[in-house]
C-alpha cells in the first residue's frame, strides 16, 4: 500500500482461497419466503480498535483508539411471485483516544487543514460521527435485485472494505442470480460511496492509487464449481474514462487423507485504458500462485507467487471523497499493509498458520508471513500517467513480515467475541515508494444477535 493511502488490505491467501472454494448461494429461493417479519434479523457488532503505525520518517503517526457501533437490519421477503423486502444500516464511532496530528486511520473523520505547502493533510479528529442507509430488494425465484445503499464484497472487481471501525458503503444497483446450480452470477452499477472516515453519502469513486475520480463503476461476472473441489471465476468491471478490467481465477482443493489436503489458487488481472484515460495509458497484467498444504487437522503451510506485468502498478477501487481503497484485490501478496503491486514487480510469500484447537484450546489461533518483492521498475511509465507521483525508481525491494494472534470465546455471556492482535513489520528501498512503517493493530469484536 502507498503510504499516502489511510486505509491497508487485510486479504490473505487463505481468504482468497475462501472466495473461490466455497460454492455457497448467493440468493435463496422466492418460493420459500417466510415474509418481511418473519425472516427479517437485526444484528450487532460492537468493536473496540486500536490502530497505531509508525512511519518511522519523521512524518505524523497514525494512530487512535476508537469503539464502534455496527447495527445492520435485514428483513424477510414478502410471500409471492416477486418478494420485497429492506436492508438498513447504522453505524457509530466513537474516539476514545487520538488527537490532532494522529489522524489518518480511517477509523474516525476528521477535519481537513493545510500544511506550509497549501497542502490539504488530515487535520483533528471528530469526538464521534454517525451515518445511516438503506436498500429495497426485490427477489424473484432466485435472482435478487437491490437499489441504494450496499456493501457488495464478493465481485473481485468492486469490493468494498471492512476492516476498519466502520465499513465503507456505496449507493447504486445490484444484481444476483443463483438459478443454474453451482453458478453464481451478479452485476452491479454504482455512482458514489462513503468510506470508512467519512459520512456524506454522494462520496466519490476512484481509481485507487492513481488518485482519480470516475463518475461511475460498472462490473458483472460471476463463479462456477465443477464439482466440490474445483471452482472458477471470471469477471469484468469499467470504471468510465479511466480503466477496463477482467479477472479469471481458478481453485482447486486436493484432499490426500483426513486430515490433510492441498489447495492450489490461481488469480489473474488485465487492466487496460479506456474512453478519456483519466489515468493516463495502461496496460497492465497482475497474477498470482499459491499452495497451501494444511495438515493434522492444525498446521497450514502456504507458498505463494505474484508478478505485475506492465509499466504501472495494478490497482484497484477507491471509495469515498478521501479515496480509501476498497477490497477487490484478489491477489495472493497482498497482505495486511502492502499490496506489492508495483510496476514490474515480482513477490514471493511464505505463511504459517496454527489451529490450537487440537491442542485442547479451541478458538486460539496464530499466524506468520513473510513477503519479499523486488524486481520494481517505474522508469519506463508513461509521461501521462498519473502514477508517476509516486516516484518508483529503477530496482525497488521490499519487504513485510506481519504476526497475528486470535481468540474466539466459544462459550458463555461472551460467546463469538474475538479478541486479534495483527502487527505489521514493512522495510524497503527508496525506489519502491512504500516507506517503512510499523503497524499494530488491536481489535475487539463482539457481535449479538438481536432478531
Amino acid at each position: 500500500m502507498i503510504v499516502t493511502k489511510y486505509t491497508a488490505l487485510a486479504l490473505a491467501i487463505s481468504a482468497g482461497a475462501t472466495q473461490l472454494a466455497s460454492a455457497a448461494d448467493f440468493v435463496g429461493d422466492q418460493a420459500q419466503a417466510k415474509g418481511f417479519v418473519e425472516d427479517a434479523s437485526l444484528n450487532l457488532l460492537l468493536r473496540n480498535y486500536y490502530w497505531n503505525r509508525n512511519k518511522r520518517a519523521g512524518a505524523a503517526d497514525d494512530k487512535d483508539w476508537t469503539q464502534g457501533l455496527q447495527g445492520v437490519f435485514s428483513s424477510g421477503f414478502t410471500q409471492g411471485t416477486v418478494g420485497v423486502g429492506i436492508d438498513a444500516f447504522g453505524y457509530l464511532g466513537l474516539k476514545l483516544d487520538g488527537g490532532a496530528g494522529s489522524s489518518g486511520s480511517g477509523n474516525l473523520t476528521y477535519s481537513d487543514t493545510l500544511d506550509n505547502n497549501g497542502n490539504l493533510v488530515p487535520g483533528k479528529n471528530h469526538d464521534s460521527y454517525g451515518k445511516a442507509g438503506a436498500a429495497i430488494k426485490f427477489r424473484i425465484s432466485r435472482t435478487q435485485l437491490e437499489i441504494g445503499d450496499q456493501q457488495p464484497s464478493t465481485s473481485p472487481v468492486f469490493a468494498v472494505g471492512g476492516t476498519h471501525l466502520t465499513p465503507e458503503t456505496v449507493s447504486g444497483v445490484s444484481l444476483m442470480s443463483s438459478e443454474i446450480k453451482d453458478l453464481n452470477l451478479e452485476a452491479g452499477h454504482f455512482y458514489s460511496g462513503t468510506s470508512a472516515d467519512t459520512t456524506n453519502r454522494d462520496g466519490e469513486l476512484w481509481a485507487s492509487y492513481a488518485g482519480v475520480a470516475t463518475r461511475a463503476a460498472n462490473y458483472a461476472g460471476g463463479k462456477y464449481a465443477f464439482n466440490d473441489n474445483l471452482t472458477a471465476s471470471l469477471y469484468g468491471a469499467t470504471l468510465q474514462d479511466i480503466w477496463n478490467q477482467y479477472y479469471a481465477s481458478v481453485n482447486y482443493v486436493l484432499p490426500l487423507t483426513n486430515t490433510q489436503s492441498i489447495t492450489f489458487n490461481a488469480n489473474g488481472y488485465h487492466t487496460t485504458d479506456t474512453g478519456a484515460a483519466k489515468a493516463g495509458k495502461i496496460d497492465n497484467n497482475a497474477y498470482s500462485l499459491s499452495a497451501s498444504y494444511a495438515f493434522l487437522s492444525a498446521h497450514t503451510v502456504t507458498l505463494g507467487f505474484q508478478k505485475i506485468n506492465g509499466n504501472t502498478p495494478f490497482d484497484y477501487i477507491g471509495v469515498g471523497d478521501r479515496n480509501n481503497t476498497g477490497d477487490s484485490v484478489f491477489l495472493a501478496d497482498s497482505v495486511q499493509y502492502s499490496d506489492f503491486n508495483g510496476p514490474g514487480e515480482r513477490s514471493f510469500q511464505a505463511r504459517y498458520d496454527f489451529n490450537l484447537a487440537t491442542l485442547g484450546v479451541p478458538g486460539l489461533s496464530f499466524m506468520a508471513r513473510y513477503t519479499h518483492g523486488d524486481g520494481i521498475d517505474g522508469t519506463h511509465m508513461p509521461t501521462d500517467s498519473a502514477y508517476r507521483t509516486y516516484g518508483y525508481g529503477d530496482g525497488g525491494e521490499h519487504h513485510e513480515t506481519d504476526l497475528e494472534a486470535k481468540y474466539v470465546v466459544q462459550e458463555g455471556p461472551a460467546k463469538n467475541l474475538s479478541v486479534r492482535v495483527r502487527e505489521a513489520l514493512h522495510r524497503g528501498n527508496a525506489a519502491q515508494a512504500e516507506g517503512n512503517i510499523d503497524e499494530l493493530r488491536l481489535i475487539v469484536d463482539y457481535p449479538l444477535s438481536i432478531l
